[in-house]
This record gives C-alpha cells, sequence and structure tokens, in this order.
C-alpha cells in the first residue's frame, strides 16, 4: 500500500509554484494597498468617514487573503506547508501595505511642510520621502494596543482568512488525490503471457481405452 505521502514524491504538491505565485501576489497586494492609503483622499469622503475608514480598511485586507489564496490556489497544490505561508504572505502584504503608504505619506509632509499630510500626489513616491517618514510609519505598531489595534486587526484578518482559504483549496485537492490513488488500486492488473502463448488453454480431449464404445460418426 502506497502512503499519500510516497504519492506526493511523483506527483506534483504545488510547493514551489505556490510559494512563488504567493509571494508575486503579496508584493503586488502590498503595492495597492499602499497606493489606495496615498491617494485616500480622492474616495468620497462619506465612504472614509463611515465607521472611521475601518470598515475600508478590514475590506481590503479581506480583499487581499482573496488575491493571495487564489494565486496559491491555482497551481492546485498539496503540501501543508502553503498553509502558514498563506497567511503569512497575506498579513505580510497588508502590514507592508500599511507601513509604505503612511511613510510616504508623512515623509512627503515633512519635506514639505506647506503641504497637508492629505495633499500627495505620484511624484511624491520617492525613496527619500520614504526613508523619511518610516519612523513614524513605524509607529502603527509601537504603541499600545489600545492605539494600534486597528492596524493589528487588519493584519489578523487578512492572514486568517487566506489560511482558510488555502486550506480549503489543499483540502480538496489532496481528497482527489486519494480519490485518484483509490481508482488506480482498483484497476486489475492485465494478466500476463509469454510471447505465442495463445489465450485460452485448448480443452484436452478424454483419452481413448479399450472398454469406451466409439462413435462411429466422430471416428
Amino acid at each position: 500500500m502506497h502512503s499519500l505521502g510516497a504519492e506526493m514524491s511523483h506527483k506534483r504538491s504545488g510547493l514551489l509554484s505556490g510559494l512563488l505565485t504567493g509571494l508575486l501576489a503579496a508584493l503586488l497586494c502590498a503595492a495597492g494597498l499602499g497606493a489606495a492609503i496615498l491617494f485616500q483622499q480622492r474616495l468620497p469622503a462619506a465612504v472614509m468617514t463611515f465607521g472611521g475608514g475601518l470598515p475600508v480598511s478590514l475590506a481590503l485586507s479581506l480583499l487581499i487573503a482573496v488575491v493571495v489564496a487564489l494565486a496559491i490556489g491555482a497551481v492546485r497544490p498539496s503540501s501543508l506547508t502553503l498553509l502558514p505561508l498563506a497567511a503569512l504572505y497575506a498579513g505580510g502584504a497588508v502590514a507592508a501595505g500599511q507601513i509604505t503608504g503612511k511613510a510616504v505619506m508623512d515623509g512627503a509632509a515633512l519635506r514639505t511642510p506647506q503641504r497637508s499630510t492629505m495633499d500627495v500626489t505620484v511624484g511624491d513616491v520617492t525613496l527619500e520621502n520614504f526613508n523619511a517618514g518610516l519612523g513614524d510609519a513605524l509607529s502603527l505598531y509601537r504603541g499600545a494596543l489600545t492605539q494600534t489595534w486597528a492596524a493589528w486587526l487588519c493584519i489578523a484578518v487578512a492572514a486568517l482568512a487566506a489560511l482558510a482559504l488555502v486550506t480549503l483549496r489543499v483540502t480538496r485537492v489532496r481528497r482527489a488525490l486519494r480519490a485518484e490513488r483509490a481508482a488506480e488500486e482498483a484497476e486489475p492488473e492485465p494478466e500476463y503471457r509469454a510471447p505465442f502463448e495463445p489465450a485460452q488453454q485448448p480443452t484436452p480431449k478424454p483419452s481413448a481405452d479399450l472398454f469406451t464404445p466409439r462413435d462411429p460418426a466422430r471416428d
């Protein structure tokens, strides 16, 4: 009996492909979230002020989790190693997007004090502004939990959602692999015959003796 681990050895587990596609999706999501934070002033004021902007942040976190999970699940993964990595990718993408967006925003305000913090353009997305505002951006996680809970909540939501989605995908793939293995084992093996051996042995004729009456028609 072959175990599922032996089957994984000769069937693609999707580990390497899942690592690469998940990482690429996480980088794209981090860049997208950073851009959303930078240019949030272009959104309707009613959207940003509703619930203090937390519902929008949670929705973006869930969107990141879905994108990361879809990227990993597209390679038909069966490796359990991808489960914690999916959570790490999604949570890291949210954290990186938050830090990048706030760092560039604060850096642009520090270098040009006459402008508003929310008045950011594409030209302000520079490494100098990022380095100038990185210290303030990291304060999102350095303060007390009563002040930083919103940032940590977004990270946790993204990580847990990605973990759940990839777990469902991996479970389905592994179940399908077990079904394929059971179907292969249920197939009967073909009967081996030597070369020039007839498929069916001829029926042996009974040997005649002196006391057996002979059939004149057959003889």
